[in-house]
Protein backbone atom coordinates (compact mmCIF):
# COMPACT_ATOMS: atom_id res chain seq x y z
CA UNK A 1 0.00 0.00 0.00
CA UNK A 2 1.36 3.44 -0.80
CA UNK A 3 1.91 5.72 2.58
CA UNK A 4 -0.66 7.94 3.32
CA UNK A 5 0.39 11.75 2.95
CA UNK A 6 1.29 12.98 6.60
CA UNK A 7 -1.10 15.80 6.23
CA UNK A 8 -3.82 12.67 6.05
CA UNK A 9 -2.30 11.06 8.82
CA UNK A 10 -2.87 13.76 11.32
CA UNK A 11 -6.27 14.63 9.95
CA UNK A 12 -7.20 11.04 10.22
CA UNK A 13 -5.72 10.41 13.70
CA UNK A 14 -7.78 13.28 14.73
CA UNK A 15 -10.74 12.60 13.92
CA UNK A 16 -9.73 8.88 15.54
CA UNK A 17 -9.37 9.75 18.86
CA UNK A 18 -13.60 11.19 18.85
CA UNK A 19 -15.82 9.42 20.71
CA UNK A 20 -17.73 6.89 19.37
CA UNK A 21 -21.16 8.20 19.24
CA UNK A 22 -19.72 11.29 18.10
CA UNK A 23 -18.82 9.32 14.56
CA UNK A 24 -21.80 7.78 14.19
CA UNK A 25 -24.17 10.96 14.80
CA UNK A 26 -24.59 13.61 11.97
CA UNK A 27 -25.11 16.21 14.71
CA UNK A 28 -21.84 16.16 14.94
CA UNK A 29 -20.71 16.85 11.99
CA UNK A 30 -19.56 20.30 12.30
CA UNK A 31 -17.90 19.19 15.71
CA UNK A 32 -16.03 16.31 14.04
CA UNK A 33 -14.69 18.99 11.21
CA UNK A 34 -13.71 21.77 14.17
CA UNK A 35 -11.56 19.35 15.53
CA UNK A 36 -9.71 18.35 12.53
CA UNK A 37 -8.79 21.76 11.37
CA UNK A 38 -7.69 22.35 14.85
CA UNK A 39 -5.01 19.54 14.54
CA UNK A 40 -3.81 20.54 10.97
CA UNK A 41 -3.48 24.25 12.31
CA UNK A 42 -1.65 22.95 15.74
CA UNK A 43 0.41 21.43 13.39
CA UNK A 44 1.11 24.21 11.01
CA UNK A 45 -0.02 22.18 7.69
CA UNK A 46 -2.32 24.75 6.86
CA UNK A 47 -1.30 27.69 4.64
CA UNK A 48 -2.67 30.65 6.23
CA UNK A 49 -1.35 33.28 3.57
CA UNK A 50 -0.86 32.78 0.60
CA UNK A 51 -1.34 34.44 -3.24
CA UNK A 52 -2.51 31.58 -4.50
CA UNK A 53 -5.78 32.27 -2.05
CA UNK A 54 -5.87 34.91 -4.52
CA UNK A 55 -6.37 32.42 -7.34
CA UNK A 56 -8.48 30.17 -5.23
CA UNK A 57 -10.97 32.52 -4.10
CA UNK A 58 -12.98 33.67 -6.63
CA UNK A 59 -13.46 30.04 -7.56
CA UNK A 60 -14.81 29.10 -4.38
CA UNK A 61 -16.72 31.46 -3.56
CA UNK A 62 -18.63 31.08 -6.83
CA UNK A 63 -19.48 27.51 -5.92
CA UNK A 64 -20.20 27.94 -2.58
CA UNK A 65 -22.40 30.21 -4.51
CA UNK A 66 -24.32 27.62 -5.38
CA UNK A 67 -23.89 24.81 -2.98
CA UNK A 68 -24.72 26.45 0.45
CA UNK A 69 -28.21 26.69 -0.18
CA UNK A 70 -28.40 22.67 -0.37
CA UNK A 71 -25.23 22.12 3.01
CA UNK A 72 -26.36 22.91 6.66
CA UNK A 73 -23.04 23.90 7.74
CA UNK A 74 -21.08 27.26 6.22
CA UNK A 75 -18.36 26.03 3.66
CA UNK A 76 -14.98 27.53 3.80
CA UNK A 77 -11.52 26.58 1.88
CA UNK A 78 -8.26 26.11 3.06
CA UNK A 79 -4.85 25.89 1.36
CA UNK A 80 -2.41 23.25 2.89
CA UNK A 81 0.90 21.88 1.95
CA UNK A 82 1.88 18.45 0.39
CA UNK A 83 3.79 17.66 -2.31
CA UNK A 84 1.27 15.15 -4.00
CA UNK A 85 -1.98 17.16 -5.96
CA UNK A 86 -5.34 16.29 -3.98
CA UNK A 87 -7.75 18.35 -2.45
CA UNK A 88 -10.14 16.91 0.36
CA UNK A 89 -13.35 17.63 2.01
CA UNK A 90 -14.41 16.99 5.61
CA UNK A 91 -17.28 16.59 7.88
CA UNK A 92 -18.76 19.87 8.78
CA UNK A 93 -18.02 22.03 5.87
CA UNK A 94 -14.15 22.52 5.20
CA UNK A 95 -12.43 22.07 2.49
CA UNK A 96 -8.86 21.70 2.05
CA UNK A 97 -6.83 22.37 -1.23
CA UNK A 98 -3.42 20.87 -1.52
CA UNK A 99 -0.76 23.86 -2.90
CA UNK A 100 0.37 21.40 -5.78
CA UNK A 101 -2.97 21.07 -6.96
CA UNK A 102 -3.11 24.60 -8.43
CA UNK A 103 0.18 23.86 -9.95
CA UNK A 104 -1.07 20.66 -11.22
CA UNK A 105 -4.41 21.34 -13.25
CA UNK A 106 -3.94 23.45 -16.72
CA UNK A 107 -6.81 25.65 -16.57
CA UNK A 108 -9.82 27.31 -14.17
CA UNK A 109 -12.36 24.32 -15.34
CA UNK A 110 -10.11 21.86 -13.85
CA UNK A 111 -10.02 23.28 -10.29
CA UNK A 112 -13.41 24.09 -10.65
CA UNK A 113 -14.45 21.04 -11.39
CA UNK A 114 -12.11 19.57 -8.24
CA UNK A 115 -13.77 22.04 -6.05
CA UNK A 116 -17.37 20.88 -7.39
CA UNK A 117 -16.58 17.60 -7.01
CA UNK A 118 -15.72 17.87 -3.23
CA UNK A 119 -18.29 20.09 -2.56
CA UNK A 120 -20.77 16.69 -3.73
CA UNK A 121 -19.09 15.11 -1.03
CA UNK A 122 -20.24 17.64 1.53
CA UNK A 123 -23.79 17.84 0.04
CA UNK A 124 -24.02 13.66 0.19
CA UNK A 125 -22.62 13.57 3.37
CA UNK A 126 -20.51 10.54 2.48
CA UNK A 127 -17.52 10.60 5.14
CA UNK A 128 -20.35 10.75 7.80
CA UNK A 129 -22.57 7.56 6.40
CA UNK A 130 -19.29 5.32 6.13
CA UNK A 131 -18.36 6.37 9.55
CA UNK A 132 -22.15 4.47 9.95
CA UNK A 133 -21.20 1.59 8.45
CA UNK A 134 -17.86 1.20 10.23
CA UNK A 135 -19.70 2.29 13.43
CA UNK A 136 -18.56 -1.48 15.21
CA UNK A 137 -15.10 -0.81 14.74
CA UNK A 138 -14.25 1.40 17.53
CA UNK A 139 -12.22 4.01 17.05
CA UNK A 140 -12.38 4.04 13.34
CA UNK A 141 -12.94 7.41 11.13
CA UNK A 142 -13.28 8.70 7.61
CA UNK A 143 -11.75 12.15 7.62
CA UNK A 144 -11.55 13.24 4.49
CA UNK A 145 -12.20 12.89 0.47
CA UNK A 146 -9.98 12.46 -1.70
CA UNK A 147 -10.79 14.67 -4.86
CA UNK A 148 -11.00 12.25 -7.78
CA UNK A 149 -10.10 8.95 -6.17
CA UNK A 150 -12.43 5.74 -5.88
CA UNK A 151 -11.24 6.00 -2.12
CA UNK A 152 -10.67 8.39 0.76
CA UNK A 153 -7.48 7.53 2.19
CA UNK A 154 -8.43 6.60 6.54
CA UNK A 155 -5.90 6.05 9.13
CA UNK A 156 -7.17 3.81 12.09
CA UNK A 157 -6.64 4.74 15.82
CA UNK A 158 -3.94 2.50 15.28
CA UNK A 159 -1.86 5.12 12.90
CA UNK A 160 -0.67 6.58 16.17
CA UNK A 161 1.52 3.48 16.78
CA UNK A 162 2.53 3.72 12.90
CA UNK A 163 -0.35 1.31 11.65
CA UNK A 164 -2.19 2.30 8.69
CA UNK A 165 -5.28 1.31 6.81
CA UNK A 166 -6.91 2.72 4.25
CA UNK A 167 -11.01 2.39 3.39
CA UNK A 168 -12.31 2.39 -0.21
CA UNK A 169 -15.45 4.55 -1.62
CA UNK A 170 -17.26 2.43 -3.75
CA UNK A 171 -17.27 3.73 -7.85
CA UNK A 172 -20.83 4.54 -7.47
CA UNK A 173 -20.47 6.61 -4.57
CA UNK A 174 -17.47 8.54 -6.20
CA UNK A 175 -19.56 8.63 -9.53
CA UNK A 176 -22.34 10.18 -7.67
CA UNK A 177 -19.94 13.13 -6.59
CA UNK A 178 -18.84 13.61 -10.15
CA UNK A 179 -22.58 13.93 -11.51
CA UNK A 180 -22.89 16.27 -9.19
CA UNK A 181 -20.44 18.43 -9.25
CA UNK A 182 -20.93 18.23 -13.06
CA UNK A 183 -24.21 20.06 -12.06
CA UNK A 184 -22.52 22.48 -9.87
CA UNK A 185 -20.12 23.38 -12.39
CA UNK A 186 -22.89 24.20 -14.72
CA UNK A 187 -24.49 26.38 -12.30
CA UNK A 188 -21.73 28.06 -11.31
CA UNK A 189 -21.06 29.19 -14.56
CA UNK A 190 -17.49 26.97 -14.97
CA UNK A 191 -17.82 24.24 -17.96
CA UNK A 192 -18.03 20.84 -16.34
CA UNK A 193 -16.05 19.59 -18.98
CA UNK A 194 -12.55 20.41 -16.67
CA UNK A 195 -12.98 17.39 -14.61
CA UNK A 196 -13.19 15.47 -17.52
CA UNK A 197 -9.89 17.24 -18.40
CA UNK A 198 -8.39 16.53 -14.96
CA UNK A 199 -9.27 12.16 -14.93
CA UNK A 200 -7.33 12.66 -18.11
CA UNK A 201 -4.35 14.69 -17.51
CA UNK A 202 -3.58 12.36 -14.16
CA UNK A 203 -4.07 9.49 -16.21
CA UNK A 204 -1.54 11.10 -18.49
CA UNK A 205 0.77 12.52 -16.17
CA UNK A 206 4.45 11.60 -16.19
CA UNK A 207 4.90 12.26 -11.93
CA UNK A 208 8.13 11.31 -10.43
CA UNK A 209 5.26 8.96 -8.01
CA UNK A 210 1.74 8.36 -8.29
CA UNK A 211 -0.64 10.95 -6.64
CA UNK A 212 -2.23 8.97 -4.16
CA UNK A 213 -5.84 9.67 -5.58
CA UNK A 214 -5.32 7.78 -8.76
CA UNK A 215 -2.63 4.98 -6.68
CA UNK A 216 -5.35 2.18 -7.22
CA UNK A 217 -7.88 3.49 -8.86
CA UNK A 218 -8.10 2.09 -12.88
CA UNK A 219 -11.05 2.76 -13.65
CA UNK A 220 -10.55 6.68 -14.24
CA UNK A 221 -12.06 5.63 -18.03
CA UNK A 222 -15.49 4.79 -16.58
CA UNK A 223 -15.89 7.64 -14.66
CA UNK A 224 -15.59 9.73 -17.55
CA UNK A 225 -18.05 8.07 -19.49
CA UNK A 226 -20.60 8.73 -16.88
CA UNK A 227 -19.92 12.06 -16.94
CA UNK A 228 -20.09 12.29 -20.45
CA UNK A 229 -23.21 10.22 -20.80
CA UNK A 230 -25.05 12.78 -18.38
CA UNK A 231 -23.84 15.84 -20.97
CA UNK A 232 -25.62 14.24 -23.47
CA UNK A 233 -28.82 13.61 -21.34
CA UNK A 234 -28.89 16.82 -20.46
CA UNK A 235 -28.24 18.95 -22.94
CA UNK A 236 -30.56 21.64 -21.45
CA UNK A 237 -27.96 22.24 -19.16
CA UNK A 238 -24.67 21.38 -20.76
CA UNK A 239 -25.05 22.09 -24.13
CA UNK A 240 -23.53 25.86 -24.15
CA UNK A 241 -20.41 24.43 -22.98
CA UNK A 242 -17.27 23.09 -24.44
CA UNK A 243 -15.42 20.13 -24.41
CA UNK A 244 -12.56 21.68 -25.94
CA UNK A 245 -9.27 22.10 -22.92
CA UNK A 246 -8.58 25.13 -25.80
CA UNK A 247 -11.46 27.13 -24.49
CA UNK A 248 -10.54 26.70 -20.83
CA UNK A 249 -8.84 30.01 -18.86
CA UNK A 250 -5.61 29.30 -18.06
CA UNK A 251 -4.99 30.01 -13.99
CA UNK A 252 -1.76 32.88 -13.81
CA UNK A 253 0.30 31.78 -10.34
CA UNK A 254 3.48 32.81 -8.67
CA UNK A 255 6.48 30.76 -9.38
CA UNK A 256 6.93 27.87 -6.93
CA UNK A 257 9.50 25.18 -6.78
CA UNK A 258 6.78 22.71 -7.01
CA UNK A 259 5.96 23.59 -10.60
CA UNK A 260 8.88 21.86 -12.34
CA UNK A 261 8.08 18.65 -10.49
CA UNK A 262 4.40 18.26 -11.42
CA UNK A 263 4.60 19.95 -15.33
Amino acid sequence: MNAVPWVRVLALAALALLPAAAQADDSDELQMGAQLFDQLKSQGEIVASSPLYDRLRPIAQAITKAVQPKYRYPIHFYIVHEQQPNAFAAPGGNIYVVDSLLYFVKNTEELAGTICHETSHLLHHDSVDQMKRNDGIKKRAIAATVLLGPSVGTVLAAAAIGQLDSLHYSRDIEESADITGSDTCAAAGYDPWGLVWLFRDFSNADLKQPPEILSDHPNDEHRIDALEAHFREHPEKFARFSNDPRSAKRIQLPANEAEQFLR
